[in-house]
């Protein structure tokens, strides 16, 4: 008895990393790459157009987040398997990632047939996490960080200033400072550049 493929949506912004991605699912009889996006702020309108049951989402994308574009599906009440992949080893993400609805979290690193086999596990229900990151993840503990500083800490990481912060996020360029000095504080980061790159090694932003 054969049964339909198993349909898949990647959402990667570096076209060869991409192209290895859907040339290695495409190798599986029961796998079928049905579209490519290379902005998180694209998924949605892919999904929903496509209607792919797993999206394989790179968390780090122009536009939008994969952990924004995993949210802004579950808001939008979409049932697709979301799996994350990240090119960094840090695994604060983790809780973040189930939170925003989740199904999976892997390392770009992992094996073909790691990632064949989340994919499975994901569409039966279960979740997939990369086991090295979930151990990680219980021995370094939750990000210290709250979500208003992870917000900014993300901005400044691409590229936003202070001005621009303020008005972005509707604060008074005095708030915005106080949140930026709390966050390096709890890095032990004598400047907000330390502070993003102590937050991204530990995969908080």
């Amino acid at each position: 008895m054969t049964h339909d493929p198993i349909t898949i949506l990647i959402a990667e912004d570096v076209d060869l990393v991409a192209e290895a991605f859907e040339v290695l699912l495409s190798i599986e009889d029961d796998l079928e790459v049905v579209g490519r996006v290379d902005r998180g702020d694209a998924v949605l309108e892919a999904v929903g157009r496509l209607r792919p049951q797993v999206a394989i989402l790179d968390v780090d994308m122009p536009g939008a987040t994969g952990l924004e574009a995993t949210a802004q599906l579950r808001d939008a009440g979409s049932d697709v398997k979301i799996l994350l992949l990240t090119a960094l080893p840090g695994s604060g993400h983790i809780p973040r990632a189930l939170a925003a609805g989740a199904n999976g979290y892997l390392v770009k690193s992992t094996t073909g047939q790691r990632l064949v086999e989340a994919i499975h596990v994901i569409v039966e229900g279960g979740t997939a996490i990369d086991p090295q990151l979930a151990a990680d993840a219980l021995r370094k503990g939750p990000t210290p960080l709250t979500e208003r500083e992870t917000e900014l800490l993300t901005l400044v990481a691409k590229g936003v200033g202070t001005d621009d912060l303020a008005d972005q996020l509707f604060l008074s360029k005095g708030t915005v400072r106080n949140y930026l000095s709390s966050a390096m504080a709890k890095l032990q980061a004598s400047n907000r550049t330390e502070a993003v790159a102590k937050a991204k090694e530990q995969g908080w932003i």
